[in-house]
């Protein structure tokens, strides 16, 4: 594949991506919508593997690349959301915020020595002018100066606040109701409520459960099936089954004229560096890798000043399989902004008997997983395999709207790893 066929690919991808997300339930995905806005990161505690969860007055910073040295004064607005993503219509900006709203972006930088221009941009919360306010969840979109705000984005970036008032408790078992240490791992968890009075758990209680931060497998608002006094419980209950899957792949590119970690060869092709991948087939049996759950660290050999010199490359991914003929298969992680991001969409090489595609990414550590794709919904028996000894990371998040109240508090929430 050339240079121009890549950039045409990928031009043609970011059109059915804006088709695709108009379509997509509403769900906590940062994402971009310009081919020209590249990495958008919402880091809290300036670790970027934690999830975009933080308690109430933590650092919480959004940055991303614009793919160009020229500036563009971007505006970014916040708006906060009910527990299912949905804006909330019920309070006022001045409830669930202190300062101006339609702020300009003024912390941006350059890139420096590298082949593909951009310019980072960065902005935090709290900051001088903003200061958030209540527990729940918050869409931050980024505009161009230049357009109306009313118009579509260049950017979303989701985050949440939390106030812990319950106390959350999970448990991964791999005894599960539809197998015993096979190809699934099952969750049980409880909420106790603490000091909050909770009158009607079912209409005041909202749970979602996501293993490694997944919204297309995400179980949500599922129903407790115990009730007590002091709180719920969710035991035994199908819907909390989740496959398994296979430790991800990772790969490094620390210098772009070196061979980094499972990286199979760099190349030079037009104008652009390249990065072909060793290729990958699913596995028979279980191996243990360690990784971080579809993660990844911009850094490069420096790593000083990773947000401007890092370098943008194509990384290409390959899949050894026989053609599937249900779905689409993708290169996932958390990088691909949790969902089948149409750019991720691999295409099969009957030359090669394998799925291949290129991602435009900026230098650093990556995991990744191939999914097949049907319905909306990534599975890995037939891409990865499926083995009851994966480690994997669910995450749990509890709101709460008492009777009465405005708004959905976030006041649980609890990682957990088999």
């Amino acid at each position: 594949m050339t240079n121009e066929d890549a950039i045409t690919m990928t031009r043609k991808y970011w059109i059915v991506t804006f088709i695709l997300l108009s379509l997509q339930a509403v769900a906590q995905q940062t994402r971009s919508f310009s081919e020209q806005i590249r990495t958008v990161q919402v880091i809290v505690d300036d670790d970027p593997l934690l999830p975009p969860v933080a308690q109430i007055g933590e650092r919480v910073e959004i940055a991303f690349d614009e793919l160009s040295h020229e500036y563009t004064r971007y505006i970014y607005k916040v708006e906060f959301c009910n527990a299912d993503w949905s804006p909330n219509t019920e309070i006022f900006e001045s409830d669930y915020m202190e300062g101006f709203n339609g702020l300009p972006i003024e912390d941006y930088e350059t890139s420096f020595n590298t082949t593909v221009l951009y310019t980072h941009y960065r902005f935090s919360f709290p900051n001088e002018d903003v200061r958030l306010l209540l527990p729940g969840n918050y869409r931050v979109s980024v505009y161009a100066d230049e357009r109306d705000a009313s118009e579509e984005p260049v950017l979303e970036a989701c985050f949440s606040l939390l106030q812990p008032r319950m106390n959350v408790a999970a448990q991964v078992l791999t005894n599960t109701d539809i197998d015993f240490q096979q190809r699934h791992q099952q969750l049980n968890y409880s909420v106790s409520y603490g000091g909050q009075r909770v009158v009607d758990p079912q209409r005041e209680l909202h749970t979602v459960v996501m293993q490694n931060r997944r919204w297309d497998t995400a179980v949500v608002n599922l129903p407790p099936n115990i009730q007590h006094a002091t709180g719920v419980e969710w035991n035994h209950r199908r819907d909390l089954i989740f496959d398994a899957g296979a430790e991800f792949h990772k790969f490094e590119i620390l210098d772009v004229r070196l061979n980094g970690l499972n990286v199979d060869r760099m190349s030079w092709i037009g104008e652009q560096y390249h990065a072909t991948l060793f290729a990958q087939a699913p596995q028979h049996n279980y191996t243990y890798d360690p990784d971080v759950n579809g993660g990844y660290i911009i850094r490069h050999a420096g790593d000083e000043d990773n947000d401007t010199q890092c370098e943008y490359l194509f990384v290409h991914f390959l899949l050894q399989r026989p053609q599937l003929f249900e779905g689409d298969v993708y290169v996932c992680g958390q990088w691909s902004n949790g969902f089948p991001d149409p750019e991720c969409k691999m295409t099969y090489d009957e030359r090669l008997h394998a799925y291949e595609c290129g991602v435009l990414l900026k230098q650093g550590y990556y995991n990744y997983q191939f999914r097949q794709v049907i319905d909306g919904v990534g599975r890995t028996a037939l891409t990865e395999g499926d083995f009851y000894q994966t480690e994997n990371e669910y995450t749990i998040l509890v709101y709460h709207r008492p009777q009465g109240a405005r708004y959905d508090a976030l006041v649980g929430y609890v990682r957990v790893k088999n």
